[in-house]
């Protein structure tokens, strides 16, 4: 098994690629700390996997709910050796001058400052250990930006370019960091990145821009992340890997 005796925290584990990184990974032999806001929903996808994976309920955002979950994590167990920065939001799609400030804040908050708080939190750990992995779940939008999605796609941009900054900077600690860029899929935010009704018509206006014809799914971010995470993926680190289906070629 590709990430046999391998301790990984997943953020926003509670659905969507969250959920399924969580599932691969512990499939294939990580034993895994299922993060989300939502208790409840951590723990239906923790209880899916088994005794191999916890939940652990955290506000990404908040520094000490951070902490905490590594502590808790820790306790469990083990130091992490991966880390993925998954949880995200959105604002609506609309014109960027309708976007409030509230909205702009807690966009930041969730997909930016997340990263800040758990790096903070991990780096040091993984320093310690003899190195580790992390991986941003950044998005399409930071490298082909949609209109009506402006503070959404910054957001996404600085995860990138995060992303590119720390493998510079965490590579002499043995700690590589990549971004996964996913196009849209059909997860609970999909409404809000269409600013639109979800109909089949709808759906089929965004999927035409998509040259192999579908949105992405959960299992397809989740074999990007296993490979980036592995052993296999050893001597990559700075890059953002779109799982995109041609959209941004």
């Amino acid at each position: 098994m590709r990430l046999n005796g391998k301790i990984a925290i997943v953020t926003g584990a509670g659905s969507g690629f969250g959920a399924g990184i969580a599932e691969r990974f512990a499939a294939e032999g990580a034993r895994v700390a299922c993060v989300d806001i939502d208790r409840s929903a951590a723990e239906r996808v923790a209880s899916g996997i088994g005794a191999n994976a916890i939940a652990v309920a955290a506000d990404v955002g908040a520094a000490a709910d951070v902490e905490a979950s590594v502590a808790e994590t820790r306790e469990r167990f083990g130091i992490p050796h991966i880390l993925v920065n998954n949880a995200g939001t959105t604002h609506r799609n609309k014109p960027l001058l309708e976007v409030t400030e509230d909205e702009f804040d807690r966009v930041f908050r969730v997909n930016v400052k997340s990263i800040f708080h758990y790096v903070r939190t991990i780096a040091p750990l993984m320093r310690d250990q003899g190195g580790g992995v992390i991986l941003n779940v950044s998005s399409t939008a930071a490298l082909r930006p949609r209109p009506g999605l402006t503070w959404y796609n910054a957001s996404k941009g600085a995860a990138s370019l995060a992303s590119k900054s720390l493998a510079l900077e965490l590579a002499p600690w043995k700690i590589r960091v990549n971004a996964l860029c996913p196009v849209m899929g059909a997860t609970a935010l999909l409404e809000h990145f269409m600013g639109v009704p979800d109909t089949p018509e709808n759906r089929d206006k965004f999927i035409s821009t998509i040259p192999l014809g579908r949105m992405s799914r959960a299992e397809d971010i989740a074999a990007a992340a296993l490979f980036l995470a592995s052993d296999e993926a050893e001597f990559i680190t700075g890059v953002d890997l779109p799982v995109d289906g041609g959209r941004t070629a």
